[in-house]
C-alpha cells in the first residue's frame, strides 16, 4: 500500500456519521468564543512583557506580522472545515489531500504542540494562582508544591500542585460533556475581555508617548524574533476546526468561528500593547511575568491590579480548556483511522466524548506540567503549529487542482497567491526560533516514523481495506 494513500472526502464525512459519533451543539458564537477562549490568555497576560524586551514598542508590528501569518492560514483552515466537517483539524485535511503518511506526521505533529501548550500555560496558570491567592489571604502554597524541581532557584521544590490540579479539573469538565464545557468556557471569556476592555479604558489615560522612543530599539531583527515568540498568543485559533464535527451548520458556523475569534484577537493585542508600552519603558518588563499588572501598578491603580490577576487566571483557564478539547479531537480523530489505538476514539454512552482519551491527556499533561519546568514550552509549541499551517495552506492549493469542482462553502481567494504566502510567512518564522527547538521537534518526529512504522501503518483503516 502506498504511503500516501488519501481518503476521499466524501469517505472522512461518511466515517463520522457512523459508529462512534460526537454531539453536534456549536453554534457561530460558541465556535468564536471558544477561539476567543484559546487565542487570548497567555499571550496577552505574559508573552506581552517578553516581547517588548525582545522588539521595544514595535512589538506591535511583531503581532501583525504573527497575525497576518496566522490571517493566512486561517483562510485555508476556514475552507477546509467548512468543506470536511469532521473532527481533527488539519491532520484530517491533510489525508485527503496529501496522503496518509503527510496525515500521520502532522497529527504526531499536533500532539507534541497541544501537549505542550497544555504543560506550558498550566505553569502560566499556578504562577497567577499563587500570586492572587497570597494576595487575597496571604497564604502560600507549600514551597515543595509550588514547583516543578529546579524550577525555582535556591528552593527546593517537588511537584507544581496546582498545575496538576487544573488540568484535572479541565479534564473532569471536557469529559462530561462538549456543551457543558463552552458554558463554562463562554462565561469566562466574556470576564476576561472585560478585564482586557477596562484595562484598555483605564490605562489610555496614562500612556506616554516618549516612552514609545525609540520605537524599534533592537532594529527588524528584534521585530522578527519577537514575531516567532509571540506567535504563541495565536497558536488557539485552530482549535476552533478541531470541533467541525460538533458543530451544527459547519459550512456556516467554522469560517466565521475562525475568522471573526483571530480578528478580535489582534485587535486586542495591538491595543494592549501600545498602551503597555506607553505606561512603562519596555526594559522595566526585564524578569517581569505579569505585564499588564506592571502597568497598572506604574500607572498608580494598584486597586485594579488584583482584577487584572483574576482576569489572567480565568484567560488562562479557558486555554487550557480549549487546548485539552482540541488536543482529544486530534488522537480521536487519528485512532477512528486506525492509526492509535482504539480506546483513544471511544465514546462514552452517556456523555457523547471521548471520555477514556480526554482523562489520559489530562493525567499526562497534569504530571508534566507538575514534575517538568518547560521555560521553553513557547518556542516548541510554535514549531509545531507553524508546520502544521504551513502543510493546510499547501494542502489548499493540492485540492484545488486534484477537485476544481468541488463544493465549497468558503474558497479563499486568489489561490495560489494567499496560500503560498502562509507557507512563505510561516517557514520565515520557523527560521527564527533557536537550534535546540528545531533539535527537539526532529527528535520527535523521528519517535514518530517508529511509532507509524511499528504500529500505525499495518492497523490502519486503509491498509485493512
Amino acid at each position: 500500500m502506498s504511503l500516501f494513500r488519501t481518503k476521499s472526502i466524501e469517505e472522512l464525512i461518511r466515517t463520522s456519521q457512523s459508529g462512534q459519533t460526537l454531539k453536534k451543539s456549536l453554534g457561530t458564537f460558541d465556535l468564536t468564543m471558544l477561539g476567543i477562549g484559546a487565542i487570548v490568555g497567555t499571550g496577552i497576560f505574559v508573552l506581552t512583557g517578553k516581547g517588548a524586551l525582545t522588539a521595544g514598542p514595535a512589538l506591535i508590528l511583531s503581532f501583525i506580522l504573527a497575525g497576518l501569518a496566522c490571517a493566512f492560514a486561517a483562510l485555508c483552515y476556514a475552507e477546509f472545515s467548512s468543506m470536511i466537517p469532521v473532527s481533527g483539524s488539519v491532520y484530517t485535511y491533510s489525508y485527503a489531500t496529501l496522503g496518509e503518511f503527510i496525515a500521520w506526521i502532522i497529527g504526531w505533529d499536533l500532539i507534541l504542540e497541544y501537549a505542550l501548550a497544555i504543560c506550558a500555560v498550566a505553569v502560566g496558570w499556578s504562577g497567577y494562582f499563587q500570586s492572587l491567592l497570597k494576595g487575597i489571604t496571604g497564604w502560600d502554597v507549600p514551597t515543595v508544591l509550588s514547583a516543578a524541581p529546579g524550577a525555582v532557584p535556591h528552593e527546593t521544590t517537588y511537584f507544581n500542585l496546582p498545575a496538576f490540579l487544573i488540568v484535572m479539573l479541565v479534564a473532569f469538565l471536557l469529559s462530561r460533556g462538549v456543551k457543558e464545557s463552552p458554558r463554562v468556557n463562554n462565561i469566562m471569556v466574556v470576564v476576561k475581555i472585560a478585564v482586557v476592555l477596562l484595562f484598555i479604558i483605564v490605562g489610555f489615560r496614562f500612556v506616554k508617548p516618549e516612552n514609545w522612543q525609540p520605537f524599534m530599539p533592537f532594529g527588524f531583527s528584534g521585530v522578527f524574533q519577537a514575531a516567532a515568540l509571540v506567535f504563541f498568543a495565536y497558536i488557539g485559533f485552530d482549535a476552533v476546526s478541531s470541533a467541525a464535527e460538533e458543530a451544527k451548520n459547519p459550512a456556516r458556523d467554522l469560517p466565521r468561528g475562525i475568522i471573526y475569534s483571530l480578528t478580535i484577537c489582534t485587535a486586542l493585542y495591538i491595543i494592549v500593547t501600545l498602551i503597555m508600552t506607553g505606561i512603562v519603558p519596555f526594559p522595566q518588563f526585564q524578569g517581569i511575568d505579569h505585564p499588564i499588572s506592571l502597568a497598572l501598578q506604574v500607572a498608580g491603580q494598584d486597586w485594579f491590579a488584583g482584577f487584572v490577576d483574576l482576569g489572567a487566571i480565568l484567560g488562562i483557564t479557558t486555554v487550557l480548556i480549549v487546548m485539552t478539547y482540541g488536543q482529544t479531537r486530534i488522537s480521536f480523530a487519528m485512532s477512528r483511522d486506525g492509526l492509535l489505538p482504539k480506546m483513544f476514539s471511544t465514546v462514552h454512552p452517556k456523555y457523547k466524548t471521548p471520555y477514556g482519551s480526554t482523562w489520559l491527556v489530562g493525567i499526562i499533561c497534569g504530571l508534566v506540567a507538575g514534575f517538568v519546568p518547560l521555560d521553553t514550552l513557547a518556542e516548541l509549541t510554535n514549531i509545531g503549529t507553524l508546520a502544521a499551517f504551513s502543510l493546510i495552506s499547501i494542502s489548499v492549493i493540492i485540492l484545488r487542482k486534484k477537485q476544481p469542482n468541488l463544493k465549497r462553502a468558503f474558497r479563499v481567494p486568489l489561490v495560489p497567491l494567499l496560500p503560498t504566502l502562509a507557507v512563505l510567512f510561516c517557514l520565515f518564522l520557523m527560521v527564527q526560533l533557536k537550534w535546540q527547538t528545531w533539535t527537539f521537534f526532529l527528535i520527535w518526529l523521528v519517535v514518530g516514523l517508529f511509532v507509524y512504522f511499528g504500529y500505525s501503518r499495518k492497523r490502519s483503516k486503509l491498509n485493512q481495506q
